[in-house]
């Protein structure tokens, strides 16, 4: 049961450190508590952990507009920010974690703004049909954390801009455009500003927890392993991750994601495989490579070794059986 909650704001607007910060705080929350964190990155290109950068982002512009890359660790797809979105994250323990009541804070906030929205599906809020914010997850030791996008005045041809979106995805939901399918919410209420945002925010964030919520300054925090943490999200690896030289590469959209999967093959067989996605659930495709590696470069050995994977999550299970079927059949 949560007894307490804490509020902080992010000091700045570098993405490597916000992440940082996010982690850390992960680390420290306490059983009884709840803690929403508000941050902003100035413009950043913020990719998924399973997602490959080199396929999602037009670098070169990226690099030429001074942009910023930044790798989460929760699973989802690339989002674009800059000063006119804001970021949200909900750090709980895993026992107290209930999706519905943190959405509920958000839309409560909106609501206090004039502005009418509604949760649809697992990740997205909507305002009379359009996407104004998009939510990742992520679970570790016994703690979990929601955290999203909400969409206030945000320049949208940045999105096109920076942003491979695959066509499946976007045929898959029949969608004609990034753009088309996501608002500011600035265009229901012109008057609107991060700050208000953010004090409606905190606001119902007490009234829906039902306690007064204790600030925290980034001065408490513990300035080496926050440092630390920033030198992870910082560095090469961890945003691009290695150059994998593959000879083969096969594709797929299921209802959950995108899956890519691109193998090194010697004399018939798989010596090394990456797998990408978007998907909401990166532990399924994590364990993806390493049961791929040292098997037949063929439709059996690979559909039978996956069909060996299994989970007690009945969403997850679906999306190894899915994928399952899918390499028993795929053109190799």
């Amino acid at each position: 049961m949560i007894k307490k909650t804490a509020y902080i704001e992010s000091a700045g607007v570098n993405p490597h450190r916000n992440l940082a910060v996010e982690e850390y705080l992960f680390s420290k929350c306490g059983e009884d508590e709840a803690i929403l964190y508000l941050w902003q990155n100035e413009n950043t290109i913020v990719i998924g952990k399973n997602q490959n950068a080199w396929r999602e982002c037009r670098i070169s512009r990226i690099e030429e507009d001074g942009a910023v890359i930044a790798r989460r660790i929760s699973g989802g797809g690339a989002v674009f920010h800059d000063l006119g979105n804001l970021n949200f994250t909900f750090l709980v323990s895993k026992e107290n974690y209930n999706l519905k009541r943190q959405l509920e804070v958000i839309l409560r906030a909106v609501q206090k703004l004039g502005i009418h929205a509604e949760a649809s599906g697992r990740n997205d809020i909507l305002v009379e049909g359009q996407k104004f914010s998009g939510n990742a997850f992520h679970e570790h030791k016994g703690r979990c954390y929601h955290h999203g996008t909400i969409m206030v005045d945000v320049k949208l041809g940045e999105l096109n801009k920076y942003l491979n979106v695959s066509k499946k995805k976007l045929e898959s939901k029949g969608i004609k455009s990034v753009r088309s399918r996501v608002t500011n919410l600035i265009s229901y209420n012109p008057e609107l500003t991060i700050n208000q945002l953010k004090k409606a925010l905190r606001e119902t964030f007490e009234e829906v927890y039902g306690y007064p919520s204790r600030i925290i300054k980034e001065e408490e925090l513990d300035k080496q392993a926050v440092q630390e943490l920033y030198e992870k999200y910082a560095s090469w690896e961890w945003v691009y991750g290695k150059e994998f030289e593959f000879q083969y590469e096969v594709s797929e959209r299921f209802e959950w994601g995108q899956v890519d999967i691109q193998f090194q093959v010697d004399s018939g067989q798989i010596v090394d495989a990456a797998v990408y996605s978007d998907s909401l659930r990166p532990e399924v495709i994590q364990k993806l490579p390493r049961e791929l590696k040292g098997i037949r470069y063929n439709n059996q050995g690979m559909g039978d070794r996956i069909g060996m994977l299994h989970s007690d999550v009945p969403e997850e299970e679906e999306m190894f059986r899915n994928i399952e079927a899918w390499l028993r059949r795929v053109d190799l």
